[in-house]
């Protein structure tokens, strides 16, 4: 009765929290953020970016969650730590430690063959894919560790190259746990401000994302503005959970 009752107080207090950021942002407000330029701008760049970012994220992860998931090897548990920290670490401490890398350390010579990370498009892909990857790799892990070596054995004893066993056996097998990561690795660029902002910056109509234009909206008193943003993030990482929530029950049936 006790844990029942704990369970309706936190279900409650959940509710009101993202009911009240709904309710409490004006209607108008909805009707005419399509036509703001800023936000057109915020949008199309976050979509771009965190696309990029999430196909880098689960392009690298894959091959690094599969060799976790199937190899044992010396330091193992130390490598595993390191790609986990970008999700115990505060966003900023990853942000100063990336500005730090392609600034005084990198920078330089990044810009004499003409690359330019910091306070651009290309430091805001990175920070996402930085602060993403572990996400990507904790579910693709779990993914392949879910899978039956045997069913892999028996592909090699029929004569399949390692390759065509990952690619005929182990992905499709894995496919919901894939989807499942991959829904997971784009929401979590989504949401990404921290590291993005001590790496490129909270520049408007630059390196502005959602996020940012929240930031930046607060910043200067345009709170309907800015909450209106916040609900349109709001109902995208609902609609992404109930997907990843769908994909993950499934795979594990």
């Amino acid at each position: 009765m006790l844990f029942w009752l704990i369970f309706g107080v936190v279900i409650a207090f959940f509710s009101l929290v993202f009911i009240g950021l709904i309710l409490y942002g004006a209607q108008d407000s909805y009707w005419t953020l399509f036509q703001n330029s800023e936000f057109r701008f915020a949008l199309e760049f976050t979509l771009k970016t965190t696309c990029i970012a999430t196909a880098v994220a689960v392009g690298t992860a894959m091959p690094c969650g599969y060799i976790l998931a199937r190899y044992v090897f010396p330091g193992k548990v130390i490598l595993d730590t390191l790609l986990d920290l970008p999700l115990i670490l505060p966003p900023l401490v990853s942000g100063m430690a990336l500005l730090i890398l392609f600034g005084p350390i990198l920078g330089r010579n990044l810009a004499k063959i003409g690359i330019n990370i910091v306070f651009s498009a290309w430091g805001v892909i990175i920070a996402q894919w930085f602060v993403a990857f572990p996400f990507a790799v904790r579910t693709f892990k779990e993914g392949f560790e879910a899978i039956d070596l045997r069913y892999e054995k028996i592909a090699r004893t029929l004569g399949c190259t390692p390759a065509e066993v990952f690619k005929r056996v182990t992905l499709p097998m894995a496919r919901r746990g894939i989807g499942a990561g991959v829904a997971m690795t784009w929401a979590r660029t989504l949401g990404e401000f921290g590291a993005t902002a001590m790496l490129a910056g909270v520049t408007r109509m630059k390196t502005e994302t959602l996020s940012a234009a929240i930031f930046l909206n607060m910043s200067i008193g345009e709170i309907r503005f800015a909450l209106a943003i916040a609900i349109v993030l709001f109902l995208t990482a609902m609609l992404v959970l109930t997907a990843f929530k769908i994909l993950t029950r499934q795979e594990k049936r």
